[in-house]
């Protein structure tokens, strides 16, 4: 690796560091740690559609033209995003919106980094002995992704305002009283289209 690698993966494990210092002294008010957090993704459809996804990817990922997507970092990746892109991308909108704390908001990009790119960038060079030169890019698409899987997780029907992200109620995540797919089908479908077409170009 060149010296320009070993300050890259210094400067993003230090990140990673502080924001676990931060999550550490936050732990209890984080909505990430909460039980409502957790229900809010336990929801039928999103562990279907969750299932779906990372099966998709862990089945195709060796039989794309990418030598560096295999089973593993298709699966770590793919969990790693139902976890946290929810969360991270709610935390980050909220944050826009003067309704989170910068700090909060710290750890909801760390975690974005970490899922999307820092843990498929440090797997690789365990696996291969040298950082993937495929780093930069992987950035971008891997992002779309994760952004599009945040925002898809968080779609919600709330009575009289019909389908919304969750992170626009105030004090989200709050408990969904319709939680049947037919009603945000239609707002899903530009998601799935999206993730499609940035996964099947790969497929050779």
């Amino acid at each position: 690796m060149t010296a320009f690698f070993y300050y890259y993966i210094a400067a993003w494990m230090t990140a990673c560091v502080i924001a676990i210092v931060l999550m550490i002294l936050n732990i209890k008010t984080m909505i990430l740690f909460q039980k409502k957090y957790w229900d809010f993704l336990k929801i039928k459809w999103k562990l279907i559609t969750f299932s779906i996804a990372l099966s998709a990817f862990v089945i195709l990922a060796p039989y794309t033209g990418d030598y560096t997507w295999d089973y593993y970092d298709a699966a770590f990746m793919s969990i790693l995003t139902f976890m946290t892109a929810p969360w991270s991308v709610g935390t980050l909108f909220r944050f826009i919106n003067k309704q989170e704390k910068l700090k909060i908001a710290y750890i909801a990009a760390c975690c974005w980094m970490f899922s999307a790119s820092w843990s498929y960038d440090i797997y690789l060079v365990f696996r291969d002995g040298d950082y993937p030169i495929t780093w930069l890019p992987n950035i971008f698409a891997s992002s779309v992704l994760y952004v599009s899987a945040g925002l898809f997780w968080n779609l919600t029907y709330k009575d009289g305002r019909g389908v919304i992200f969750g992170f626009m109620e105030k004090d989200w995540p709050t408990e969904e009283t319709n939680t049947h797919f037919n009603k945000l089908a239609l707002y899903a479908i530009p998601f799935m289209i999206l993730a499609a077409a940035i996964f099947v170009p790969f497929l050779t």
